[in-house]
């Protein structure tokens, strides 16, 4: 699944948020918890080397909690703090102006040393599409002052957000990259929500989502659709929870797009449970996701 998207607002956004970069004092960097790395922009690093960062897991609601702790142990040893959080509900907001304190002391030290005045901290908040941006900064401000809603790129300009007198917030419009080199990447992406609907195959995105969940989570996913064992087929799963659900059409054959658009909602809802779909030892391959001749034969 090699997907091409960068539309233009994109384009002119990275631009935007490379000449915005010298007002600013610390970068938070906005992360789906279910998958920190895939929903991590590889240009980030570039654009921002340098700035204080601060990594935000959001929807940690919806990832097993385990694994978004041995996430925060991945980028500790790596330097950056890593906080869960859960814009919607608020969990765990509250903290970022005092981490952001933490992260800027020496830069502010710096200024009382030449006579200058205390001011507010200035954070530039950037992530991918549908990862939270516009849910977060409603919650910091305490009130709807960026639009939401549940599919990328909902935020088109960038906005400066008072939080109180400790914070000056910059939002800025989702980046994501021209290419995705790693196909799973693309799947993961695409699974969580963010990247549109229109634009993906929910068959090949549901069979790798029910490989995933078949290594990672069983009892989850047979809970979920009562299926007393599960087959060695990713094909056979589907079409089990498609007669489990009366996903068919005439003839009593399974309707696999109805049935991948089933799994794959419950999946974003947290319907399924508690979901990461990446970790930091991750053993899954691309070849677990794809169906092989012998699977599509008996269909």
């Amino acid at each position: 699944m090699t997907i091409q998207w960068f539309p233009g607002h994109m384009a002119k956004a990275r631009r935007q948020v490379t000449e915005k970069l010298k007002l600013i004092d610390v970068v938070i960097e906005l992360l789906d918890a279910r998958l920190p790395l895939s929903s991590r922009n590889p240009m980030i690093d570039e654009i921002v080397s340098g700035k204080p960062r601060l990594i935000l897991l959001n929807k940690s609601d919806l990832a097993a909690e385990e694994i978004t702790k041995a996430w925060v142990r991945h980028f500790a040893e790596n330097g950056i703090k890593a906080i869960p959080i859960d814009a919607l509900s608020g969990r765990g907001v509250s903290k970022l102006p005092q981490e952001c304190e933490v992260l800027v002391e020496e830069t502010m030290q710096k200024r009382r040393a030449k006579g200058m005045q205390d001011r507010a901290i200035r954070a530039m908040i950037l992530g991918i599409p549908n990862v939270g941006k516009s849910s977060l900064m409603n919650r910091l401000a305490g009130r709807k002052v960026a639009q939401t809603g549940d599919r990328p790129a909902v935020t088109k300009a960038q906005q400066w957000v008072k939080v109180g007198k400790v914070l000056e917030l910059l939002d800025t419009p989702g980046i994501l990259w021209p290419k995705f080199e790693d196909p799973l990447v693309g799947l993961r992406l695409a699974a969580s929500g963010a990247i549109k609907d229109e634009i993906i195959d929910f068959q090949e995105v549901a069979l790798f989502v029910v490989a995933y969940l078949r290594m990672y989570y069983s009892n989850a996913l047979k809970e979920r659709y009562q299926l007393a064992e599960l087959p060695e087929s990713k094909l056979e799963i589907l079409t089990e929870i498609g007669r489990k659900r009366g996903c068919l059409v005439s003839g009593g054959h399974i309707d696999y797009d109805k049935v991948a658009e089933l799994i794959l909602r419950e999946l974003r809802g947290g319907k399924i449970g508690r979901i990461s779909l990446e970790r930091p030892d991750d053993e899954f391959t691309l070849e677990m996701a794809r169906v092989s001749m012998d699977e599509l034969t008996p269909y």
